[in-house]
């Protein structure tokens, strides 16, 4: 019985610094009218996720999910479950590619080897928006409901910065090719409270109007 009591407070003595070394963060709309959700927050903190395999689905006319967090160096299949053809394209850095006009399933998934935003389209339906956000860190999450999300950095060995940038990601940034990054103190991962970081956003686009800009590039080539 005194084995058992030694080993578990043992084992809590172990835990507790990694429990401490969590860091939550609530973004909030710039505007005051409440809580930024679904938005993509990580830290570089020199850890990797290893590359995986998934899925970007065409249902209805739309990409499932609209949003695909990966590491870098994974591959993504583009299933079209829909009855008419897609024609799947990105003119993003991170990622440019082409899937032309088909049905079913491409042969072989895209690699997506850099870290980086991909903004995705179709050329057949204008209205058709997805975005894959890759990185290379487990330090990664998407805000809630309430505009919050708790990450949990791992820097190994290396001493921990006093600051950290914090990278943050939304659809709808004035420009929503890369995250935006906020300078925080490294007392926050010891914080009981959250740290709240205000976010501007852009207006939601008019559903007929919202890939104009990318539509126009790929008619343009």
């Amino acid at each position: 019985m005194r084995k058992q009591t030694v080993f578990l407070l043992v084992a809590y003595s172990l835990s507790a610094p990694v429990l401490s070394e969590e860091l939550t963060v609530k973004l909030q709309l710039a505007n005051g009218t409440g809580p930024l959700t679904d938005a993509v927050v990580y830290l570089n903190d020199g850890s990797h996720l290893p590359p995986v395999q998934a899925e970007m689905v065409q249902k209805n006319r739309k990409f499932h999910p609209h949003v695909l967090i990966l590491p870098a160096g994974s591959s993504v299949n583009f299933p079209n479950r829909d009855n008419t053809q897609h024609h799947v394209y990105s003119f993003s850095p991170a990622k440019p590619f082409n899937l032309e006009l088909y049905a079913g399933q491409p042969e072989a998934p895209v690699v997506f080897n850099q870290p980086g935003i991909v903004e995705l389209g179709c050329n057949i339906h204008d209205h058709m928006q997805a975005f894959i956000v890759l990185a290379n860190t487990r330090a990664i999450g998407q805000t809630n409901e309430q505009g919050e999300v708790t990450l949990a950095p791992d820097f190994g060995v290396t001493q921990i910065p006093n600051s950290l940038n914090l990278n943050i990601w939304h659809p709808r940034l004035p420009d929503n090719t890369k995250p935006v990054v906020r300078q925080i103190s490294s007392t926050s991962l010891t914080s009981t409270t959250a740290e709240t970081i205000n976010i501007e956003l852009v207006p939601e686009p008019r559903h007929e109007n919202s890939m104009d800009h990318l539509q126009k590039r790929f008619r343009e080539l």
